[in-house]
Order: C-alpha cells, then structure tokens, then sequence
C-alpha cells in the first residue's frame, strides 16, 4: 500500500530509535515488563502475563488480574474480560508481546485496543500501533504460532475454531500461552498510551473447516498473452472489498489472474471457493510487509506464511525469498521507491525474480523506479549479469481504485499457475495501463 492510501498506518510508519533506549526508556515510564528478547533478528518487549481462571460450570469464576490489567469476572455468562493498559515509550522495539494465559475450554478469544492519537506538529511523527496475535506454539519467527494480523485496520478481532475475524486463521482455541502482538510503527514524542480488552468465550469448540485453496490452472487458451493483477487487497488486510467484489472487478477489467497479497497475512487464501471459474485463475501470496520495505509473493502454494518481522540490518531477507521459492513463488519487491514511511525498499534485488516498477495510477515515484529499472538493464547488458523482469500492479485496496491499472500481460503456455510464473520469471511480458492497450511483436 502506498500513494493516496497513506490513512491506513499499517504499511506507512516506522520508527528509527535504538533498542537500547526503549530498554531504559521501559524503567522511566513504569512498563510491565519481563525484558527485552532478542531473538536474532527481531527484538521484543515483553509484557507481564495476563491471566484468567478455569472456566466453571456455571460459566467462568473469577480471578485477580495480572500486574498491569484489570479484571471483570465471569458472571454466569461463560466469559472472562481483562483490560490491560500502558505507555509505550519512544524508542520502542518494533514488537510488544503481552502474554495471554488461555486456560481449558475456551471457545473464542476475542480481542480489541485502542490508542491515544494526539495531534502533532508538521514534521513531528505521531502515534501509530499495529496489532495481531500467536497461539500457544509462541512467536518464534517463521515458526507456527502465527493465527492472524490486522496492522491498524482493525480495532477488534476473533479467534474460534470454526470462524474468525478476517486477516486471521479460525482453527482451535488450545490452553497455553498466547501472544498479542502490538507493533509500535511510530510513537510521538509523550509516549503511546494504549488499552487492550482481551475477552475469553467459555463453550464446547466448534469444528474447523478444512481450507479450500484455488486451483492451479484455468481453461486457457494455449500459448497466449495472459493478463494479470498480482497486487490487490481486501477485507483481510486494509483493503475494503470482499473477495466476491475483487473477482467481479478482475473479469469486468478483462483479466485472466489475480494474486493475494494481503499484508502480513495468509487468511485470504481459502475464501475464494466459488470464484474463480474457467476464466479467471487466482493465485495466493501475500505482501511481506516490513519496516524497510514491501514485497509481493507471488503464487505461492496455498496455505503459506511469509514471516516479516526483520528489518534489512537482521539479514534475514535472503532466508524467507528462499522460502517464497521453496513454495512455489517469485519475489516481487512492490513500489521500491515509495516515499510513505517504511516502503522504500532497503534489502537490494539480488533475491527478486521481478520487480514492480509501476504501481496503481502513474506518479513521479513510478517515474524514479522505471528509471532506476532501465539503469540495472545498462548495467545488465555491460555485465553479461541476468536481468531483473519489470510488473506492473493495481495496488488496489477501496473504491475507487481501479483493479487492472495497471496490469501485467505474460506470454505464458497456458493459464496455470507455472506457466504464468514462467513467463513473468523470463521477462515475456510487458505493462499497461488497461485492457484496452495490446502489444504486437514481429521480426524482419
């Protein structure tokens, strides 16, 4: 996301401070806190640990909150509320874990926050904070705990085992602990007050329904010129079209595929059942987006997670481009010279199979990025080095953000998920600004 989408904070803040200041910085404004965990290539704050009692047959007995949180016991109605709130300072870590205990026989998880937005000066950052959560497998990065991100699209959120808020993964609500994460994007210069309210739903758990993914291939029409949008978002990120909404707008453009690619998240990757058809092909990715930079995955097997929590200085990126590859996608960094806070792309091209170089309507930051495009292609060719293929995407989220302005057309063998790959991998393609405009090629 970037452009005239800059209300969504999510994909357009980021802060610079030191860790080392957060950590002094956690003492002076009376944190609860465990410690800062460095993990290698991330850096947490973690939180003290919120806790709830058993659930009792008459619904949910009550319990003393944790240090930091207020309680509301249970009255008869099967739930449990905690409210936890804070400061944090500036300088924070990019991630604030607060642990959740989740006793036996919780049914759903319900969560929501809130935070202060004090209005500041020109040239004063003011406060942004992204949220989601990991379940009891923890929060290792690339590890299995991860059940759903929202940014700062959302204020709320669920988790139960047959349904959930979209941008997270219904599936069951097992005891353990739990984490909320809370990623400070920025935070003005008096601190981030924040809240959050975590609602534990007492119950017998419902049945998670097994994910239906699209299929790799459409009808097709043999070798041909195949049109595509690789980057769109909907409801499961920041977007605000419902998948349905997305397919009608992709046919009604004259396209043949479309690619997910919501931010930090996989969530969307079974809700098209019933969408695609004989003309319309839909991949799974997802845009990794962090704090130096975006990058679409393109056509990855679905079911997918992409981690993101690394900043270029971790030198992690090489390891998670292996993984989009390893399930079947190509990297694609999205508008690399961006100028809303956190998309300028800091990780270098050596790892991407194409890059997009025009994104949603034409301006001067699609201008600087061809330009920069056509000067690796010089350097390319004086080099005998591989060349890096251009894209072109919509990066559509709302009304009216036309789907298919741009698109990429492939020269692909046949409508499938590997043949498009292929053809965009090779650079047998080239960019439009609509269905409306078509290339011909012929040689003397």
């Amino acid at each position: 996301m970037c452009k005239d989408h800059a209300e969504t904070h999510d994909t357009h803040h980021t802060h610079d401070a030191a860790r080392d200041a957060a950590h002094d910085a956690a003492h002076d404004t009376g944190i609860a806190r465990r410690g800062l965990l460095v993990t290698g290539a991330a850096a947490a704050l973690t939180l003290s640990t919120v806790s709830f009692a058993s659930a009792t047959p008459s619904g949910a007995a009550g319990a003393t909150g944790a240090a930091g949180a207020t309680g509301a016991a249970g009255d008869g109605s099967g739930e449990q509320t905690r409210t936890v709130r804070g400061t944090l300072p500036p300088g924070s870590p990019d991630f604030v874990h607060l642990p959740v205990e989740v006793p036996r026989g919780v049914r759903e998880i319900h969560v929501a926050y809130s935070y202060e937005r004090p209005t500041m000066p020109a040239g004063t950052q003011g406060n942004a904070l992204d949220i989601g959560i990991f379940d009891e497998r923890g929060t290792r990065l690339g590890g299995e705990g991860f059940r759903g991100w929202s940014g700062g699209a959302r204020t709320e959120f669920f988790l139960r085992a047959d349904e959930a808020t979209p941008g997270y993964l219904p599936g069951p609500v097992n005891a353990g602990t739990w984490h909320i994460a809370l990623g400070p994007y920025t935070v003005a210069p008096q601190g981030l007050a924040y809240e959050v309210t975590i609602t534990l739903r007492f119950g017998a758990p419902g049945k998670t329904p097994r994910p239906v993914y699209p299929p790799r291939r459409a009808k097709g029409r043999g070798r041909a010129w195949y049109r595509g949008d690789c980057h769109i978002h909907s409801v499961h990120s920041d977007g605000k079209r419902t998948p349905a909404e997305i397919a009608a707008l992709a046919r009604k453009a004259g396209l043949d595929f479309i690619n997910t690619s919501e931010h930090n998240t996989h969530s969307a990757h079974r809700v098209w059942d019933g969408l695609w058809g004989d003309d319309l092909l839909i991949l799974t990715g997802e845009e990794i987006t962090t704090r130096n930079g975006h990058v679409v995955a393109l056509g990855m097997d679905g079911g997918t997670f992409i981690d993101w929590r690394y900043r270029a200085r971790d030198n992690r990126f090489g390891h998670y481009a292996r993984e989009v590859r390893r399930a079947g996608g190509l990297v694609v960094p999205a508008h690399p010279h961006a100028t809303c806070i956190g998309c300028n792309w800091k990780f270098g091209f050596a790892d991407a199979d194409a890059v997009e170089v025009w994104n949603g309507p034409y301006t001067v930051d699609d201008e600087v990025s061809l330009a920069d495009w056509d000067n690796t292609l010089v350097s390319a060719a004086r080099s005998g080095r591989p060349w890096t293929p251009a894209m072109g995407s919509s990066d559509a989220h709302r009304d009216p953000d036309p789907i298919g302005t741009p698109q990429t057309v492939v020269l692909a063998e046949d409508l499938t998920r590997d043949a498009i790959l292929a053809g965009i991998r090779a650079g047998h393609s080239y960019i439009a600004e609509s269905s409306s405009v078509s290339l011909t090629f012929g040689a003397a």
